[in-house]
């Protein structure tokens, strides 16, 4: 089920004795309308529930703390998920936009959207922009909008409320398949990024560590420039 694999991860890192993780996730399951712009799709029905579920099942021991992109679907995936953590008695802040978390790595929204579009899949589209084979005034360069995102990931490790914190960043596939290829060497064909999959990063040892479901932690401190 969406938002299972996650939940895995969450464990184990709970089991390990990790204080204070951080979800890069992708929103929940969403609607497919053509008729608006993708930006204002929502959530279905379905993705309301499974955003609570996810709430509901983290580990009641931490507190929530939500951010997401300014979409509405991602405001919403983490608001369910703090209000299903609460139900459960557990503990939540509040929930903030943050400009970071969305598409700011679009400079022609239009001209990217064409490009995906001749591409055929958002694997192919990934793999070309990690390739700099995008119109270079389409999009930031891959390997430099990946080092910005996990910047304004990794700083709320900085950033603790309570002892025992997860941030639940609320993104879009395109950057977790971003992320994924740039930082992780975990190419876009390697499994689809499906709704409430997340990448964990975690601080040890004075280093910021980085892992999807699929690969071991990977030293990413280098990347952010620390």
């Amino acid at each position: 089920m969406y938002g299972d694999a996650t939940l895995a991860q969450v464990e184990a890192m709970a089991n390990e004795g990790c204080t204070h993780m951080v979800l890069l996730m992708r929103h929940s399951a969403r609607e497919f309308n053509p008729d608006v712009h993708d930006l204002e799709n929502p959530l279905t029905d379905e993705g309301r529930e499974l955003s609570q579920r996810l709430g509901r099942q983290l580990p009641k021991a931490y507190t929530l703390r939500g951010y997401a992109s300014p979409a509405g679907r991602c405001v919403e995936t983490a608001q369910l998920c703090l209000d299903g953590h609460a139900a459960e008695g557990g503990s939540s802040t509040r929930v903030r936009p943050v400009e970071g978390l969305g598409v700011f790595y679009v400079l022609d929204q239009m001209k990217m959207y064409r490009v995906m579009r001749d591409m055929g899949s958002l694997q192919q589209f990934v793999s070309a922009w990690s390739d700099r084979a995008i119109p270079q005034d389409a999009l930031i360069p891959a390997q430099e909008a990946a080092r910005i995102l996990m910047r304004v990931v990794s700083e709320k490790l900085s950033q603790s409320v309570a002892e025992k914190q997860i941030d639940v960043c609320v993104s879009h596939d395109l950057s977790l398949y971003l992320v994924r290829d740039r930082l992780l060497s975990e190419s876009p064909d390697q499994g689809p990024v499906e709704f409430l999959d997340a990448l964990l990063a975690f601080r040890r040892d004075d280093r910021v560590w980085l892992q999807s479901a699929r690969t071991n932690p990977v030293d990413i401190t280098a990347e952010l420039g620390r």
